[in-house]
């Protein structure tokens, strides 16, 4: 197997490498190439020659990635959206002459939380762009890649390869209580005092354990979920007049825990990253930048 040095590498090679290992099929990476699936065979023999490494074998009737393909993969996408910054002209936009609407899609909790703020800058510099907030069923890059949303803002779960990402925020887990509990105002809280009480879980799909059950489980604890709900504000409500305990994410919960007691958890799961994702496709869209700009204003610490 013949390599390639860095210098005869073409750079469309990146991109079938990225297709490929995300695809696992030829056939599949040819139709997202748009090329015919004998071209795209020998678009697979150029890639193998210039990686040095199979990247792609057969695995009964399947393809699978080799361990360097899997390895690489995601120092080959930072390359892609690299070169695609590098070589997509600078354009400014005039905010006060829009007049779209753009389409976030997100949690509710989010959008109660941060929503004002980006409506306040977006109003103020372009009034005539429309902000529609689209709540979240799944995570998957298919209303992305079918322009049912502009940006996507959550923690970062499956997606597709070559969807952008940049993170807004990062955050931690607290415990929220009413002021008329028996925790209100006595920290640092302890195990046997978390769980003493009945909690609300936060899950879109309905699950009761996560990784506060995870880390309690380790320490030989267990706590008691009364209730399940799908957002953070709910699971504020159900806990604002009564003995549940909320665990919620400190910054995206700020103005729904006003008038509750927040205390630190006894034990802490790994932080929050809260990211906006994209599609290649409006990455240089200077009105798009230009809302992406906002959003990391909103989230500034």
């Amino acid at each position: 197997m013949k390599r390639q040095t860095w210098m005869s590498a073409d750079l469309n090679l990146l991109k079938a490498f990225s297709v490929l290992v995300a695809e696992r099929s030829v056939a599949k990476a040819a139709k997202r190439l748009h090329l015919s699936e004998s071209a795209m065979s020998r678009t697979l023999s150029r890639v193998r020659d210039a990686f040095g490494d199979p990247i792609l074998i057969r695995a009964g009737r399947q393809l699978i990635p080799t361990p360097r393909a899997l390895s690489l993969e995601p120092r080959v996408l930072d390359m892609l959206a690299m070169a695609q910054d590098i070589l997509t002209p600078a354009e400014l936009v005039d905010p006060a002459s829009l007049a779209q609407t753009f389409t976030i899609r997100c949690n509710e909790g989010f959008a109660a939380e941060f929503g004002a703020k980006l409506l306040d800058i977006v109003a103020v510099a372009a009034p005539g762009v429309h902000l529609r907030f689209s709540m979240q069923d799944e995570k998957d890059a298919t209303a992305l890649r079918d322009d049912k949303a502009d940006i996507e803002v959550g923690v970062l779960g499956k997606s597709g390869p070559e969807i952008r990402v940049q993170t807004l925020l990062r955050d931690r887990f607290v415990g929220v209580v009413a002021m008329s509990h028996p925790l209100a105002g006595h920290e640092p809280v302890s195990i046997d005092a978390y769980t003493r009480y009945p909690h609300v879980s936060v899950s879109r799909r309905g699950r009761r354990a996560g990784p506060i059950d995870a880390l309690l489980s380790t320490l030989g604890a267990k706590r008691r979920i009364a209730a399940t709900v799908s957002s953070f504000p709910v699971a504020l409500a159900l806990a604002q007049g009564g003995i549940i305990i909320a665990n919620v994410p400190f910054r995206q919960t700020a103005s729904g825990r006003i008038g509750m007691h927040t205390f630190e958890l006894p034990v802490q799961p790994e932080p929050v990253v809260v990211s906006m994702m994209w599609h290649p496709k409006v990455d240089p869209d200077p009105a798009h930048r230009w809302l992406r700009d906002c959003l990391l204003r909103t989230c500034a610490d």
